[in-house]
């Protein structure tokens, strides 16, 4: 929290870096608490990843201060610079084609750690991506925006680890949000924040149930049904379907593409939530509509008499039920 409020709020290069690595640093213990190999592998991963990136942010910064005199983060103009900073920020935020460090790096922490490294760790950078996306080069940025929603949407569609299926999914939603940025800021951090809740709403009611892969989730029904049935409706919101919450981002953005007239970039996007749609809808099917085999050796999962955490119904809430609110919150923006 202190790394994240140190680089929202600063104007300075070195204040933000600053922000940035106390975030890094904050987050390796959570990652590598449960000192399985896998995590303490996901914990390297990611130090090696951000100390890289956070390399890249301080050298940028500084050849820009160099060649201008200018340490203001909205004064960024020199453009290996700027070309420097689109790398490092790419890599912070998992972009494509600097993506691979993170779905290994969530298959390899909990769910709640996961749930920081999806919402929480990427408000940073795309704080500065927002500072500074003026300076920015906007074919370069429409092509990694675009290549993310591909990738997270084909790259979704065979995996079983549902921490894995999150993380292709946050590439995908990263795509939305960095193809607007140019014309319509507000409309990147909307965005960030519906996808934000709906991906709390998700990671908490999976850490309710325990399911980390598909075939829990199939049997996670008898626990909690009630919370199943949320739990589609979420990850349908997620998907972008109306009349649900995750539909209105989506559609502003298509809206500004095409007044931007970039239609052609609006129809591929369009289709290419058509690949995220399936693995969505593939959750989806698996938590509630769908019936485990029942040999005779079958073990059924005990209910949960405990009654629903009141932030995931109100999260879910949300999440779900926010699209009448889009003509306010389109006057807002």
């Amino acid at each position: 929290l202190l790394g994240t409020s140190i680089t929202i709020s600063s104007n300075h290069w070195m204040t933000a870096w600053t922000g940035l690595e106390i975030n890094t640093l904050a987050i390796i213990p959570l990652i590598s608490k449960s000192h399985h190999p896998r995590a303490v592998e996901a914990a390297t991963k990611y130090f090696l990843v951000q100390a890289a990136a956070s390399a890249m942010v301080l050298f940028s910064s500084m050849t820009n201060a160099w060649q201008t005199g200018q340490w203001d983060i909205t004064q960024l103009t020199h453009p290996t610079s700027c070309l420097l900073l689109t790398t490092a920020i790419a890599m912070k935020l998992g972009l494509v084609p600097f993506h691979f460090w993170f779905p290994e790096v969530l298959q390899g922490s909990s769910l709640l750690t996961s749930l920081l490294l999806s919402t929480l760790m990427k408000f940073p950078p795309i704080t500065i991506l927002f500072l500074t996306s003026h300076s920015l080069n906007p074919h370069l940025l429409a092509l990694m925006a675009i290549s993310s929603a591909a990738l997270g949407g084909w790259m979704g569609l065979n995996q079983t680890q549902t921490r894995k299926i999150l993380a292709f999914s946050s590439i995908s939603h990263l795509g939305w949000m960095t193809i607007i940025i140019l014309y319509n800021p507000q409309l990147t951090l909307l965005t960030f924040y519906v996808y934000s809740i709906t991906t709390t709403a998700i990671f908490l009611t999976l850490n309710t149930t325990k399911t980390l892969n598909l075939s829990t989730l199939m049997t996670s029904w008898t626990k909690t049904p009630a919370l199943n049935a949320t739990l589609m409706l979420t990850l349908l919101s997620l998907a972008g379907l109306p009349p649900l919450a995750g539909f209105m981002p989506k559609w502003f953005i298509i809206q500004e593409l095409t007044k931007q007239e970039m239609t052609p970039a609006a129809l591929t996007m369009a289709l290419l939530s058509l690949l995220g749609l399936f693995f969505y809808l593939r959750l989806a099917y698996y938590s509630t509509i769908t019936l485990p085999p029942n040999p005779a050796n079958h073990m059924k999962q005990w209910s949960i008499n405990s009654p629903t955490s009141p932030t995931i119904a109100t999260l879910a809430s949300l999440s779900t039920l926010l699209l009448p609110l889009s003509p306010m919150i389109l006057a807002s923006i």
